[in-house]
C-alpha cells in the first residue's frame, strides 16, 4: 500500500490545455470516432457542429441560406447570418467555454450552449481555416490540429456578412474516413424540415422544406401503406405529424431546436405517452400502449430554451422543462396532443375509424401470437442461448454504467457490436480474434429462411429467428438493443451473398427500425493475401492485388481466401479491429421497405429479370475466383 502511495505524488497531477485533451478524450466530445460507416461516427459530429451555428443564425432571422460542399474528405461550410465579430474570430474556435449563446438574448432556443462545438472541429482537423464576414471587412484564422499557424489582418471585402469554415479530419484520429453521402444528405434533410424556408446547397443541390414534418414523414413512408393521411399538427414550440402503416415497429424521429435526437429522451418518452393516454381517452378503452404505438411513423419537435443534452454530441434530450419555471416536458406535449389531436380526430371521423382499425389490428395479431411466443420463449431457453448460439461480450446496450470511468462505458457501448456468421469455422475464428469486451458472435445453422411475405408468427415458430431475436433482444423493440453494431459476416461468394440477403430480408420484414436507425451492416474481409518475405498486403478487391503485386514485385505468393474460415484468427484480428472495413445497410429517402422487398424476394417479374441479366457477369466474376 506505501509503494502505491509513493507512486502517487504531485508529479502524477497533469493539466492538459484544451487541445490536448479534446485530442486525448475525442469521445468526451464527439462519441465514437469510427471511420464514416456510422451515421454517429465523428466525422458527421463535426460536420454537424458547424452547421449547427448555422441553423442557429437562421433560427435567430438571419440567413436563409447554407452552402455546404463535401470533396475530397474535405469540408466547407458557408453561412450568411451575422458573422463572428472580428475581433472575436480567433477566440470563437480556439478558447473552450468561449462564444454568444451563454448570452440568451443573442441565441434564443438555439442547439449549442456549451462553446465547444467548433474548438472540437479545430482540434481534430489536420486544417481548420475560418472566416468572417461583417460590414464590408472581413477576418481570417488558419490552424492545424488546434494549433494556431496564421492570423491574417482585417481586410476589406464585398462578400456578404456571414461565416466560411473549412477543415479536413485529421486521418491520424479518424482512419481511413470517407463521408457517404446518403448521411450527410439525411443530415441536411432534417436542418430542412426542421427549419422551414431555409434552403442548404450541398454539393450544388439545393434542399429545401415548406411544410416541415409532413414532408419528413411524406418522404420516410410509403403511401400505399399508410392507413390514413397523415396528421399534421403545430403549436408555439412544438411540431408533430404521425400516421400508421402495414410495417412492423415504432418509426419515431425526434428533434429539439433543429437537433435531430437520434437516441430519444424526455421529449420523445413524454410523445410516446402522451400519444398512448390521448388515443385510451379519444376511444374510451384502455388498449395496451404497444398495440397503439405498433406501426406507427411519426415525428415530434420541440424549442426549448437552454436545452440540457445528456452528451456533448446532442443526441439525447435530458431537459425536464420547456422553459425556466415553465411547464414540464411531460405535461407540455400531453396538453398540446390532448387538445390538438383530440379535436382532429372529432373533426376527422374517417381518419379516427381508420387509426382504431389499425389498433385493433395490432391487438389482435398481439394476442394470437401470445402463446406461440411463451413457447418460443421457453425453447430459448431450453437453447442454453448464451452457451451455444452466442458467444456474448462485456458490454452490453442495457448494461448499468460503472460509477467511475462512464465516459469510456458510453465509448464501448457505442462500439458494442455483434458478428452474425454462417459455418463452425467461421465463427470459430471469429470468436478467437474478438474483442470479448465488446464484440459477441452469432452462429447461423444453414441458410436462414425466407421470410418475406410471411408475418411475425414465423419468428417465433423458426428456431433460428427466434434465437436471433432473443440475442439482441428486440422481441419489444429497440430500447432493449444490446449491441449497437448488427454486423452480417459470410462469405464472399454466391452463398454467402444470397446468406446476407436472407438476413438483411428478415430485418427489413420484420425490425426494420434497425436498418432505419443504421445498426445493420456487411463485413468486409480481404479477397486475398499477397506477400513476400518481406511485406504482406491483404486486398480487398481485384484492384488492390494488382497494386499490390505491382509493389511488391517479383512473383510474390498470392492467396484467394475462399471464405471466413481459412483466414486465421491471428489474421481475423486485424479485420474486426480498429481498421474494420463495414458497409452500413442502408435506405435512401426515396425507397420504401416493402417495394424493395417485393422486388429483391417476391415473385419473378420481368424488371428483376433484367436487373438479374445485367448482374450476371458479378456474379460469373464471384464463381471464377471461388
Amino acid at each position: 500500500m506505501s509503494e502505491l502511495l509513493n507512486q502517487y505524488t504531485e508529479d502524477s497531477i497533469k493539466s492538459l490545455d484544451w487541445r490536448e485533451h479534446i485530442r486525448l478524450r475525442p469521445g468526451m466530445y464527439i462519441g465514437k470516432l469510427g471511420d464514416g460507416s456510422s451515421m454517429d461516427d465523428g466525422i458527421y459530429i463535426l460536420v454537424k457542429e458547424v452547421m449547427d451555428n448555422c441553423i442557429d443564425e437562421f433560427t435567430m432571422g438571419f440567413g436563409k441560406r447554407v452552402d455546404l460542399k463535401i470533396t475530397d474528405g474535405s469540408v466547407t461550410v458557408r453561412d450568411y447570418g451575422r458573422g463572428i465579430p472580428l475581433g472575436s474570430v480567433v477566440d470563437v474556435v480556439s478558447k473552450i467555454n468561449t462564444g454568444a449563446k451563454y448570452d440568451s438574448k443573442a441565441f434564443q432556443k438555439s442547439v449549442g450552449l456549451n462553446g465547444v462545438g467548433t474548438k472540437a472541429v479545430n482540434a481534430l482537423s489536420n486544417y481548420f481555416r475560418v472566416e468572417a464576414f461583417r460590414e464590408g471587412r472581413s477576418k481570417v484564422a488558419e490552424f492545424e490540429k488546434g494549433n494556431l499557424i496564421k492570423e491574417h489582418k482585417e481586410a476589406n471585402t464585398t462578400q456578404p456578412n456571414g461565416t466560411l469554415v473549412i477543415f479536413r479530419p485529421d486521418d491520424t484520429v479518424f482512419k481511413h474516413y470517407h463521408f457517404i453521402s446518403e448521411y450527410v444528405e439525411n443530415l441536411i434533410w432534417n436542418y430542412c424540415f426542421l427549419n422551414a424556408g431555409l434552403t442548404i446547397n450541398y454539393n450544388g443541390r439545393n434542399y429545401i422544406s415548406k411544410n416541415g414534418l409532413l414532408d419528413l414523414l411524406t418522404r420516410k413512408t410509403n403511401p400505399e401503406t399508410m392507413r390514413y393521411p397523415i396528421i399534421h399538427l403545430k403549436g408555439e414550440d412544438i411540431e408533430v405529424a404521425l400516421t400508421h402503416t402495414g410495417d412492423y415497429g415504432e418509426d419515431l424521429y425526434s428533434f429539439v431546436n433543429g437537433q435531430h435526437t437520434t437516441q430519444g429522451g424526455t421529449h420523445q418518452a413524454a410523445f410516446r405517452e402522451g400519444f398512448v393516454k390521448v388515443i385510451r381517452d379519444f376511444f374510451k378503452k384502455d388498449y395496451e400502449a404497444s398495440d397503439v404505438r405498433q406501426s406507427i411513423c411519426a415525428a415530434v419537435s420541440v424549442r426549448v430554451q437552454e436545452p440540457v443534452f445528456e452528451s456533448q454530441t446532442k443526441t439525447k434530450l435530458g431537459s425536464q422543462t420547456v422553459w425556466e419555471n415553465g411547464p414540464s416536458m411531460r405535461s407540455f406535449i400531453y396538453d398540446f396532443l390532448a387538445k390538438e389531436l383530440d379535436n382532429f380526430l372529432h373533426k376527422n371521423a374517417t381518419v379516427a375509424d381508420a387509426l382504431k382499425k389499425r389498433i385493433e389490428q395490432s391487438e389482435r395479431e398481439r394476442k394470437e401470437l401470445s402463446g406461440i411466443r411463451k413457447l418460443a420463449n421457453e425453447r430459448a431457453k431450453k437453447a442454453n442461448l448464451h452457451n451455444k448460439k452466442l458467444r456474448d461480450c462485456r458490454i452490453h446496450l442495457n448494461s448499468e454504467p460503472p460509477a467511475k470511468n462512464k465516459a469510456e462505458f458510453d465509448q464501448k457501448r457505442l462500439e458494442s457490436t455483434i458478428f452474425i456468421t454462417e459455418g463452425d469455422s467461421a465463427s470459430g475464428s471469429i470468436t478467437k480474434s474478438r474483442n470479448v469486451e465488446s464484440q459477441a458472435v452469432f452462429s447461423l445453422r444453414g441458410k436462414p429462411l425466407n421470410c418475406y411475405g410471411l408475418t411475425k408468427k414465423v419468428v417465433y415458430e423458426n428456431e433460428e429467428f427466434n434465437l436471433l431475436q432473443h440475442a439482441l433482444n428486440i422481441e419489444e423493440g429497440l430500447d432493449g438493443l444490446r449491441y449497437n453494431n448488427i454486423v452480417i459476416a459470410t462469405d464472399a461468394d454466391v452463398d454467402g451473398m444470397h446468406i446476407r440477403l436472407l438476413l438483411m430480408t428478415f430485418f427489413l420484414q420484420f425490425f426494420p427500425d434497425l436498418v432505419k436507425n443504421g445498426h445493420v451492416y456487411i463485413l468486409e474481409t480481404p479477397l486475398f493475401r499477397v506477400r513476400n518475405k518481406q511485406k504482406t498486403i491483404y486486398c480487398y478487391d481485384e484492384q488492390e492485388k494488382q497494386k499490390a503485386v505491382q509493389e511488391l514485385g517479383s512473383k510474390p505468393e498470392i492467396t484467394r481466401f475462399k471464405g471466413l474460415g481459412e483466414i486465421s484468427p491471428e489474421e481475423f484480428a486485424m479485420f474486426i479491429g480498429e481498421d474494420m472495413r463495414k458497409e452500413p445497410v442502408l435506405l435512401s429517402q426515396e425507397e420504401h421497405i416493402q417495394k424493395l422487398l417485393e422486388y429483391y424476394m417476391g415473385k419473378n417479374t420481368p424488371q428483376r429479370q433484367v436487373f438479374i441479366i445485367d448482374n450476371l457477369r458479378v456474379e460469373k466474376d464471384l464463381i471464377e475466383m471461388s
